[in-house]
């Protein structure tokens, strides 16, 4: 086993903080499924789709957007699936444990956002006074 050296001792063994990183693929593997996620549009069309199945027509109400908009954001298929009944393509989250931890993670982030703001309106409120 080749032993790793970094420039700068801390008292750290480089070895062992090496071996507590996850391997190189598993971070590209989430920089994918936060760039799915990387646009607002985006984000919103899979926070409904986490609660609701629902076609194009009705996200696209939903969301102010066109359609072919929304479609286009249906496109990357790794967090959502559909099913057709009739004429209609129906789509929703996928049941799988990635898509439950960026529900999760997607709701937690709203929280505090809301939070924030709410701090933020607070402490202007009081510098006004």
């Amino acid at each position: 086993m080749t032993q790793i050296t970094l420039p700068h001792n801390h008292g750290e063994s480089a070895d062992e903080l090496f071996s507590l990183l996850p391997a190189p693929q598993e971070f590209q593997t989430s920089a994918e499924l936060f760039g799915l996620l990387s646009d607002e549009s985006r984000l919103r069309i899979f926070g409904i789709l986490c609660h609701y199945e629902e076609c194009v027509i009705n996200l696209s109400s939903l969301v102010g957007m066109s359609s072919p908009a929304v479609s286009h954001h249906l496109r990357p298929r790794r967090l959502i699936v559909s099913h057709r009944s009739g004429k209609e393509v129906y789509y929703k989250a996928a049941d799988t444990p990635q898509v439950h931890t960026l529900h999760s993670c997607l709701e937690r982030l709203i929280s505090l956002s809301d939070s924030t703001e709410h701090q933020t309106e607070v402490s202007n409120d009081t510098e006004t006074r």
